[in-house]
C-alpha cells in the first residue's frame, strides 16, 4: 500500500472503531477519557503565550538544514525547510499538545523524556506539567537551536545528538521515568528500540505516549506490537497517538477514542 494512501486507509479504520465516553464500562477509563475532555474545556483560554510562539514560528522563514535521522517528512523532501513550514507540518497541534500535558499530569512528573523536540512547542507544554526535570532530545542541530530561541523553562535540559546514544546516556542519571514522549524517528526500529531503552526505568505510575502511530505502516506495526507488551496493562489509541499504561492493578485493555 502506498505510503499516501495507508494513513486514510488508518483513519477509516480508526473512525470506524472509535468509543465515545457513553460506550465506555471501564470506571477507570471513564475517569480518565472524561477528565480529558474537562482538562480540554479548562485549558481553552490557558497557554496561549505558547501559542504566541507558535504564531512566530509559523511567521518565521529563515532556512534550516534539517539531517534526518530516520523515516523524515511526507511534506518536506529537502533537507533545507523553511521554519514556518516545519512547523506547520511536523509540530504537534495545540490539542495533542495539551493532551500529552494532561497525561504527564497523572504521572509524578518527576522525570520526563521528550523523544524529538521539532521547534519546542511539545516541550514547553510538557514543562508546565513537568514537577522535576523534563528531558528533551533533538537529532538535528538547526531544531536543537531553534527550539532555544525563545525562552525556556528553567526545568528543561535540551539535549542535542542521535537519539540513539543520547537516550542511554541520560537514562543512567535516574532510576525511573515518569512520563515519555516518543515523538522521532518514525520507523519501527526506532520506536522500538527508544521504547525498550526506557522500558526498565517504567514503573506503575508511568505512562508513556507514541505520536503518530498510524503514520505509517512500520509505525502502525510497532504500535500493535508494543501495546501488547506484558508489562503494558492498559493502551488508548487516539489516531495521532498512542497512550500505555502500566498500573497491573488497573482492568487490562485496549481502547480506540475519539478526540
Amino acid at each position: 500500500m502506498k505510503k499516501s494512501i495507508y494513513p486514510l486507509f488508518s483513519y477509516l479504520k480508526y473512525w470506524l472503531l472509535q468509543e465515545d465516553q457513553y460506550a465506555l464500562q471501564s470506571p477507570f477509563i471513564f475517569r480518565i477519557y472524561t477528565n480529558l475532555l474537562s482538562f480540554f474545556l479548562a485549558k481553552k483560554t490557558a497557554d496561549l503565550d505558547l501559542e504566541e510562539i507558535r504564531k512566530m514560528l509559523l511567521e518565521d522563514q529563515e532556512i534550516l538544514k534539517i539531517s534526518d535521522h530516520g523515516a523524515g517528512s511526507k511534506k518536506l523532501k529537502s533537507h533545507f525547510r523553511k521554519t514556518a513550514e516545519v512547523t506547520k507540518f511536523s509540530a504537534t497541534g495545540r490539542k495533542f499538545s495539551q493532551l500529552y500535558q494532561y497525561f504527564c499530569s497523572l504521572t509524578p512528573a518527576e522525570n520526563v523524556l521528550e523523544l524529538g523536540t521539532c521547534v519546542g512547542i511539545n516541550s514547553r507544554y510538557l514543562a508546565k506539567a513537568t514537577m522535576g526535570t523534563l528531558y528533551t532530545f533533538e537529532g538535528a542541530e538547526s531544531l536543537f537551536q531553534k527550539a532555544q530561541e525563545f525562552p525556556v523553562e528553567s526545568n528543561t535540559k535540551y539535549i542535542f545528538g542521535n537519539i540513539k546514544d543520547t537516550l542511554p546516556n541520560v537514562l543512567q542519571l535516574f532510576e525511573k521515568v515518569d512520563f515519555a514522549l516518543i515523538d522521532a524517528t518514525h520507523t519501527y526500529a526506532g520506536t522500538t528500540s527508544y521504547f525498550n531503552h526506557i522500558l526498565p526505568y517504567l514503573h506503575k505510575g508511568s505512562i508513556v505516549a507514541i505520536a503518530d502511530i498510524h503514520w505509517s505502516k512500520e509505525m502502525d506495526q510497532a504500535w500493535e506490537e508494543i501495546k501488547k507488551h506484558p508489562k503494558i496493562r492498559l493502551s488508548i489509541d487516539f489516531y495521532e497517538c498512542g497512550i500505555l499504561f502500566f498500573d497491573q492493578d488497573i482492568a487490562q485493555g485496549e481502547y480506540i477514542l475519539k478526540i
